[in-house]
């Protein structure tokens, strides 16, 4: 099956396409093509024009795609929000399902080589960040905790708890290492440490394929206008 993956959750943009394999592990497929854009926040221009010029360069008509994936979240309320419609529209015009994946989980399956703790992680700002972690045995990928906005001491609090090989990848690696209590943990390079479509289309191999209007963001905590209305209406009140 051929799968088209979305990736919009944060700074950078990416589509690809993936040859799903037959069975586990998921990345046992081959990655047909990947286009990655790590310019600023222009998803709402770039994404569908990255997406058609992928599939014609690929000679891959939009009918040959069985699923299209996509990260419902954690990240950026509007590149999530623009990631999630895109995929749904694609999806519901195609009559093809879909598949949300955690864009912490997506991120973990880039690093299939790691043998131990993978620690992901977002900058969610004010001292938090978008964390998950997993542990990678043999080629398997095992969620440890279900995504989560924490704070960096709870973080790092928590990572003592594994008496095994921490690795720590995402966007929000320089802000885990700059932290006093998390800086002895290695971080993979520069290059691996973002989220991609491929990441995506890996974690969706496995995952939960359902009809386009069943997709919904999964954002974490609520955006600031809401934290702003909420302060404001909470101070209207007293």
């Amino acid at each position: 099956m051929l799968i088209l993956a979305v990736e919009s959750s944060a700074k950078p943009v990416s589509v690809a396409v993936y040859q799903a394999p037959d069975g586990e592990p998921a990345n046992n497929g081959k990655l047909l093509g990947q286009y990655f854009q790590n310019n600023g926040f222009s998803h709402s221009r770039t994404l569908m024009a990255m997406t058609e010029s992928l599939l014609k360069n690929l000679e891959i008509d939009q009918s040959d795609i069985g699923l299209i994936a996509v990260s419902n979240g954690p990240g950026s309320f509007t590149g999530v929000r623009i990631g999630v419609s895109a995929v749904k529209g694609l999806a519901w015009g195609l009559g093809i399902p879909v598949c949300g994946v955690s864009t912490l989980e997506a991120m973990a399956y880039q690093i299939p080589d790691h043998d131990g703790v993978l620690c992901a992680v977002m900058d969610a700002r004010r001292d938090q960040v978008y964390n998950a972690l997993f542990e990678n045995r043999t080629g398997k990928l095992n969620r440890l905790c279900d995504d989560r906005a924490i704070s960096l001491e709870e973080l790092a609090a928590d990572l003592n708890k594994y008496n095994t090989r921490c690795l720590v990848v995402g966007d929000g690696t320089d802000v885990c290492i700059n932290y006093p209590d998390l800086s002895g943990y290695p971080a993979v390079c520069e290059q691996l440490r973002f989220q991609t479509a491929y990441g995506v289309a890996l974690a969706a191999v496995n995952g939960k394929y359902i009809p386009p209007e069943e997709l919904e963001p999964c954002y974490l905590r609520p955006s600031q206008a809401e934290r702003e209305y909420s302060h404001s209406s909470s101070k209207s009140s007293s």
